[in-house]
């Protein structure tokens, strides 16, 4: 399939990359269709991707491994609450925040609050709500990977 994107172009994807998301994502419920493309020429360079809209192609949400930004990373989710994504072992899920970023870096938030979950072998995602008070909808990514290398002296 050939995905038309706002900031790739076109892209190239094998049917077995598209995933759906039988409920959409927040703010654009009636789109289903995604895929998660990296940009090749940054490849290894950051751990930022994208979620790509297949049937709008200007939607494209920068989405980062919350594991890149924090070290504690434990979401509490109801089990219902991922039952569109069938019945997923731990080992097949995959989490990704959504991020913010504004042309200062410094000020770039992930939202923690509002994870996206793939089953990666089902291919089917959702955007959920996670019960824990303590994980704000705006995380200073900067912030907290200054810290990350501060601890790893770097």
């Amino acid at each position: 399939m050939i995905a038309k994107t706002k900031f790739f172009g076109e892209v190239e994807l094998d049917d077995d990359k598209i995933l759906e998301f039988p409920h959409g994502i927040i703010g654009f419920e009636e789109l289903r269709k995604f895929a998660i493309i990296y940009d090749e020429k940054n490849e290894g360079a950051t751990t930022i991707s994208w979620l790509q809209s297949l049937e709008e192609q200007s939607l494209a949400l920068p989405v980062i491994d919350p594991l890149a930004v924090t070290t504690d990373y434990t979401p509490m989710i109801e089990d219902e609450l991922l039952e569109p994504l069938g019945n997923p072992a731990d080992e097949d899920l995959l989490f990704l925040l959504a991020m913010t970023v504004p042309s200062d870096m410094t000020k770039v938030t992930a939202n923690m609050k509002a994870p996206i979950i793939v089953n990666t072998v089902a291919k089917k995602g959702v955007q959920l709500i996670v019960e824990n008070e303590d994980y704000p909808v705006k995380f200073n990514v900067y912030e907290s990977v200054q810290k990350m290398k501060e601890k790893a002296g770097e």
